[in-house]
């Protein structure tokens, strides 16, 4: 598998990063997160940058699968990717961290148009572009999957911007419009026609419910200076080791371990 993020129509062509894939999660590792932010988004930025705001409409994490000619396409599972750039943004200088925050807002800008773009106002699975013409539908099914949502949530948390909250009001109504039945959520075998499945994934309660309601809480709710969501969206908490190479010291008052912010910041993005 290769993953590819370009802008749809550029000139420069595609800029290709190698990643191994043995499942969905393959792209929220931490190694292949350290990889992406070090090697690959700072020599890439002013290509992506460029193509954003001079020729294209969206900004695309595409990929590649052998075929000799390049086709962009796009899943909605890689929709992670906005919250992650934007949280990763949050460790760089604040000229860099405005770059790298932007590039999440365009990407996050593209995954919300996977929802508005149908006439259910749901997802397809994946998404194909073409220079010149409106993003088409790949695969047509709607697993109530929680991606979109979740870097939703993490935009809304580092920026304060509230049309994320917006975007993801409209996506929650059109789950229930569409997908809400008597007994739970089912997804949708097309979202073109908005026929049914018969089937609730249980990431829907496990993930994409559970960010729908951290992006109507306040930041004091699971704080991201506190807590850290792994690639299930369970929330661990943020322990530091000291300089003896204990896990965490207790405090003298409280038998509670301290624990001790990394620098990304609660709610927004502010200076140290």
């Amino acid at each position: 598998m290769v993953v590819v993020v370009a802008g749809v129509g550029g000139s420069g062509g595609p800029v290709v990063v190698d990643g191994d894939r043995e499942d969905c999660g393959w792209h929220r590792w931490g190694g292949f997160t350290w990889f992406f932010f070090s090697n690959f988004l700072t020599a890439s930025l002013k290509f992506l940058f460029y193509s954003a705001t001079e020729q294209l409409e969206f900004i695309v994490l595409s990929q590649r699968t052998g075929d000799p000619k390049y086709q962009q396409k796009m899943d909605e599972l890689a929709c992670f990717a906005p919250g992650m750039i934007a949280l990763g943004a949050s460790g760089y200088g604040p000229d860099d961290s405005q770059k790298f925050l932007s590039l999440a807002e365009e990407l996050a800008w593209t995954c919300y148009n996977f929802y508005q773009s149908t006439p259910t106002k749901l997802a397809g699975e994946n998404y194909f572009f073409h220079s010149g013409q409106d993003m088409s539908v790949g695969t047509s099914w709607n697993i109530l999957r929680p991606e979109t949502v979740e870097s939703l949530f993490y935009l809304w948390r580092l920026t304060g911007n509230k049309t994320y909250q917006e975007w993801g009001w409209n996506i929650f109504e059109a789950f229930e419009k569409n997908s809400h039945v008597e007994s739970g959520y089912v997804g949708l075998k097309d979202v073109h026609t908005g026929v049914k499945d018969n089937m609730m994934q249980s990431f829907f309660l496990a993930e994409t419910l559970k960010y729908f309601y951290l992006l109507y809480s306040p930041s004091s709710v699971i704080p991201l200076n506190e807590w850290v969501f792994n690639t299930e969206a369970h929330p661990l908490k943020i322990v530091t080791r000291n300089s003896e190479g204990e896990s965490f010291r207790l405090s003298d008052k409280r038998n509670k371990p301290i624990v001790k912010s990394r620098g990304r910041k609660e709610g927004r993005f502010v200076d140290d």
